[in-house]
C-alpha cells in the first residue's frame, strides 16, 4: 500500500513510492555498558536540548565531538544499532561529556512519520528515554502496522486525517503510553509535521546519503560505521583515544 501524506509535497518526493515493506527479522542482543575510565564531573546523559533546527541533541552541547545519526523508526538496522551501540556509547563518550548525539529523522513511510511525531511530543528529555523503548518493540508494532495496511486505504487523505489512523493501526497508544486524545493532539501539530518533512527531505537529498542508519562525525559522513565497534573506533580516532578492545569468541 502506498501512503500519500498530502499536506507536504516534499515528503512525497523524498519517499519514492512510500511503500511499506516487510521489516527483516532481527534479534536484539543485550550488551553490558563498559565502565567509564573515570567518573565524570557531570552526568551529561541527563541533559537533552532542542537545537534551533528543531533536531534533538543529547549530552554536552559543547562537546569536542558531535555525532549525528539519521534514523527511521521503521528501520530494523536502526533498532539493532540502538540496542547494541547506544548503551556503551553513553557510558564511554556521552555521559562524560566527550561526545554529544543528535538525532535527525530520515522518514521512510507514514508509520515512521506518525511515530516520530509522537516520540518528539514531550520534548528532548523524554525523547531519548522513549526512543529505545520504541525500537525494542519494533517487531510487534510493525507487524500490526503491516496488518492494518492490508485492509485500510490511505489514499487521498491529508496528514491530519491520516496520521491518527496510522498511529492507531500500529498500536502506538500502547507503545508510547498515550491516550487517543493526546496522540491526536501531538499529531495535529503542523509545525512538527513540517519540521520532520523538511528534515527528512534534507536527509534523502544529502550527497552520499545511502539510507538508515547513516552517521556523521563533526559534519562529515561516516559510511564505515555499521556497529558499535566501528562507531567506537571512529569516535576514539576523533578524540585521539584508544577504542574499547573487541570481544572475541562465540556469543
Amino acid at each position: 500500500m502506498k501512503f500519500r501524506l498530502g499536506l507536504l509535497a516534499a515528503l512525497a518526493a523524498i519517499l519514492p513510492g512510500q511503500q511499506l515493506s516487510a521489516a527483516p527479522t532481527h534479534k536484539l542482543v543485550h550488551y553490558a555498558a563498559p565502565p567509564a575510565s573515570r567518573a565524570p564531573t557531570r552526568d551529561w546523559s541527563q541533559v537533552a536540548t532542542r537545537l534551533p533546527s528543531g533536531a534533538f541533541l543529547w549530552g554536552n552541547p559543547d562537546a569536542k565531538v558531535h555525532l549525528v545519526e539519521y534514523l527511521s523508526l521503521t528501520c530494523p538496522h536502526c533498532a539493532h544499532f540502538e540496542n547494541e551501540a547506544i548503551p556503551p556509547f553513553v557510558a564511554k563518550y556521552l555521559r562524560p561529556g566527550l561526545v554529544n548525539y543528535e538525532v535527525r529523522h530520515a522518514l521512510r513511510d507514514g508509520f515512521d512519520y506518525a511515530g516520530s511525531i509522537l516520540a518528539r511530543c514531550d520534548g528532548p528529555q523524554a525523547f531519548f528515554v522513549t526512543l529505545p523503548k520504541v525500537f525494542a518493540q519494533q517487531d510487534s508494532w510493525f507487524t500490526r502496522a503491516q496488518a492494518w495496511s492490508k485492509i485500510e486505504s490511505a489514499e487521498g487523505q491529508a496528514p491530519d486525517q491520516l496520521l491518527p489512523k496510522l498511529a492507531r493501526g500500529a498500536g502506538f497508544g500502547g507503545v508510547f503510553g498515550m491516550t487517543d486524545a493526546k496522540m491526536d493532539s501531538c499529531l495535529a501539530n503542523h509545525d512538527e509535521q513540517q519540521l520532520l518533512s523538511t528534515q527528512a527531505g534534507e536527509a534523502w537529498r544529502k550527497p552520499g546519503f545511502q539510507g538508515t542508519p547513516t552517521f556523521m562525525i563533526n559534519d562529515r559522513l561516516q559510511p564505515e560505521i555499521a556497529d558499535w565497534h566501528s562507531l567506537d573506533a571512529s569516535l576514539a580516532a576523533a578524540l585521539h583515544l584508544n577504542p574499547s578492545p573487541r570481544k572475541t569468541g562465540r556469543r
